[in-house]
C-alpha cells in the first residue's frame, strides 16, 4: 500500500510541484493550503506523514503541529523560510520530528520523508521490530503502548510520543541504568541517518522529562550524567 502524505502549505505551487514529484515516486499526495484544509483532510483521510510549512494564513505551522501533538504522533516535517537554529529547536520542542529551510530541493524533502517513514513504520533492524510487537513495557507510574506510541498514565490518562520521543524511550527502556552519550543515542535511533539537526537531542529528552516527570527541572527517571551523557533510572517490567 503507498504511504500517504498530507502537505500543508498555502504556496499552491509549491503543493502542486511537490505533489506531482512524490507521485511519479509512487506516493498518494494530498495539499491543504491552511489548518482548516488540514483538519478535514485528517478526517477524511488515513495520513502516514505531514509536510507542515511555518508561515501561513489563520494558524501558523508552530500552532498547527502543537495541536497536533496533543493528540496524535503522526511523523512531522517542518519547512520554514528562516533556518536558525532557534527555529528548528522551536520545532523539535513543539514535537516536530524534522526540520527543512527554505529553498530546499524536493529530492531532500523526499529523502527526509522516506527515512522518517522507515523508523515510523518499525524497519530499523530485526530486534527493534521485535521489540514492537512485544507488550506493553512499564516503568515507574507509566506504560508504553508501543503499538500506538502512546504513553499510559495514572487515571488512564494517554499522551502521544512524537517519533522521536519514541525511539528515544525506546533506547533507553531497553537499556535501563546505562549510561549512554549522546552519540550512542543517536545511532541507536538515527544511524546512518543523523546529522548535524539532530544534536538537538537535548531538547527532545527535555520534551520527555516534561512529559514523564513529576518535575522535569529536577528529574528521577532520565537523569543527567555529567561528561557522560543521560541514564534512565527505572525499573523496567
Amino acid at each position: 500500500m503507498k504511504a500517504q502524505i498530507l502537505i500543508v502549505d498555502d504556496d499552491k505551487d509549491i503543493g502542486l510541484e511537490l505533489k506531482t514529484y512524490f507521485e511519479v515516486h509512487e506516493y498518494k499526495v494530498f495539499n491543504a493550503l491552511n489548518g482548516q484544509e488540514m483538519w478535514k483532510m485528517l478526517k477524511s483521510h488515513h495520513v502516514d506523514l505531514i509536510v507542515l510549512d511555518i508561515m501561513m494564513p489563520g494558524d501558523d505551522g508552530i500552532t498547527l503541529c502543537h495541536k497536533l501533538r496533543l493528540e496524535s504522533a503522526i511523523p512531522i516535517i517542518m519547512l520554514s523560510a528562516a533556518g536558525s537554529e532557534a527555529d528548528r529547536v522551536s520545532c523539535l520542542e513543539i514535537g516536530a520530528d524534522d526540520f527543512l529551510a527554505k529553498p530546499f530541493s524536493a529530492r531532500e524533502l523526499l529523502a527526509r520523508i522516506k527515512a522518517l517513514l522507515r523508523r515510523s513504520s518499525g524497519q530499523l533492524g530485526q530486534e527493534r521490530q521485535q521489540q514492537a510487537l512485544d507488550s506493553n513495557i512499564s516503568f515507574a507510574h507509566w506504560q508504553l503502548d508501543r503499538a500506538r506510541r502512546m504513553l499510559i498514565g495514572q487515571n488512564s490518562v494517554n499522551i502521544p510520543l512524537s517519533q522521536r520521543e519514541f525511539e528515544i524511550l525506546t533506547v533507553f527502556i531497553t537499556h535501563p541504568n546505562r549510561v549512554l552519550t549522546r552519540d550512542q543515542l543517536l545511532e541507536f535511533t538515527r544511524g546512518i541517518d543523523a546529522g548535524p539537526f539532530d544534536r538537538s537531542i537535548d531538547v527532545q529528552i527535555g520534551r520527555l522529562r516534561k512529559k514523564i516527570e513529576h518535575d522535569a527541572k529536577n528529574p528521577e527517571i532520565i537523569l543527567t550524567i555529567r561528561g557522560g551523557g543521560y541514564q534512565f533510572n527505572a525499573e523496567v517490567k
